[in-house]
């Protein structure tokens, strides 16, 4: 424990599994570890299995207006806009992330067009963090490519903000299967307690400030015309 509170922070874990629940999830272990800190600090966690729920396919924010029958991303996505914290966790298939993962990426893509109250784009002045299992390459790929999309979206993305577990490459045992070796293995538990750390202190910084300062990123501004100094050096 520090001297700095977290407890009025919150933080959500979404799993992008591709099994639904009560099914054993090797990256929902890690995930554990990662909420335990979170936890043990007093950061107010949620976690869900995107599986779990009927999340359409698409790039609006309610699927249900273009077509669907069901959306159920409107309501993950207030619990998204609820917190500070926001780690995409998943598996590593053939060397890439999970169909999962690039769904909830998609539907967070979906609504990044809206604002908040200060004109800037909906995500900012909140962290984003990965975590990744498997038993083939890829941690750093998959890491790669969801913290590029988060910041892309709005995010701020704290050092060090991912972690991952994977076996030999090739076939053998999962994360949590007997004998891996994963929920021992120095190298995951200290990038992941690193991670989990670097999420909080971000979170704690941005949310002392305020945010991310309004002024030269304001979506609603640009578009009443103001240029934050901008001049294209084809017109001097």
């Amino acid at each position: 424990m520090t001297e700095t509170g977290y407890d009025d922070l919150r933080a959500l874990f979404i799993n992008c599994t591709l099994k639904k629940s009560p099914e054993r999830s090797h990256t929902q272990g890690l995930v554990d570890v990662s909420r335990h800190i979170l936890e043990t600090n007093g950061v107010q966690v949620e976690g869900l299995r995107a599986l779990d729920h009927d999340i359409a396919i698409g790039v609006w924010p309610d699927m249900t207006e273009h077509g669907w029958e069901r959306d159920e991303w409107p309501q993950i996505y207030e619990k998204v806009m609820a917190a500070d914290i926001l780690v995409i966790a998943g598996p590593i298939w053939l060397g890439d992330n999970s169909s999962v993962t690039k769904l909830i990426i998609e539907r967070l893509y979906a609504c990044s067009h809206l604002l908040n109250d200060a004109g800037q784009y909906a995500y900012y002045g909140r962290v984003g963090g990965a975590l990744i299992t498997g038993n083939e390459d890829g941690v750093k790929h998959c890491a790669m490519n969801i913290l590029y999309s988060l910041q892309h979206l709005g995010y701020t993305i704290p050092p060090q903000a991912d972690a991952g577990w994977i076996g030999e490459a090739g076939p053998g045992p999962s994360y949590l299967d007997p004998g891996s070796g994963g929920p021992e293995n120095d190298f995951t538990n200290r990038n992941t307690t690193f991670m989990t750390w670097n999420l909080m202190h971000l979170a704690r910084i941005l949310k002392d400030a305020g945010g991310i300062p309004a002024h030269g990123n304001q979506r609603s501004a640009w578009d009443a015309g103001c240029r934050f100094d901008f001049e294209n050096p084809e017109y001097r």
